[in-house]
């Protein structure tokens, strides 16, 4: 029997995130349908896929299926790249993160570092205006 809890924790941390299903199947290598199922409560990912969704959010098993996420902020630290999902991987010395980027992030920021230092404060100016809160 599929889990209501473990549903509305995959719909709550996709959109958290701002990820579509297209996103999430690519990462999990599943159809879309399947991953719709998985949040529509039709179908429980099987052990493989759960251990990836759960590696993917940096979440543990326990938490996604037995708790109230979206009410419950401190259950997990956030979100977790893979690097299946993107070619290019950068690491912050200071406290040993790291993050991976797509092409078109990769071009944005090597297009960033080009502009001129009033264009950077357009553009920066910008991302925190649309960034949503």
């Amino acid at each position: 029997m599929p889990n209501r809890q473990l549903a509305d924790n995959l719909r709550f941390l996709r959109k958290k995130y701002g990820l579509n299903q297209d996103d999430m199947k690519d990462i999990l290598n599943v159809s879309r349908q399947a991953y719709s199922n998985y949040e529509r409560c039709e179908r429980t990912p099987d052990l493989d896929t759960l251990v990836r969704l759960c590696q993917f959010f940096d979440i543990s098993i326990d938490d996604m299926v037995l708790k109230n996420l979206r009410t419950c902020t401190s259950s997990f630290k956030g979100i977790r790249e893979t690097p299946a999902s993107y070619p290019f991987h950068a690491i912050c010395e200071e406290d040993d993160s790291s993050v991976y980027l797509s092409g078109q992030e990769m071009d944005f920021i090597m297009g960033f570092r080009d502009l001129p230092v009033e264009k950077k404060e357009i553009v920066t100016g910008f991302l925190n205006y649309t960034r949503p809160e």
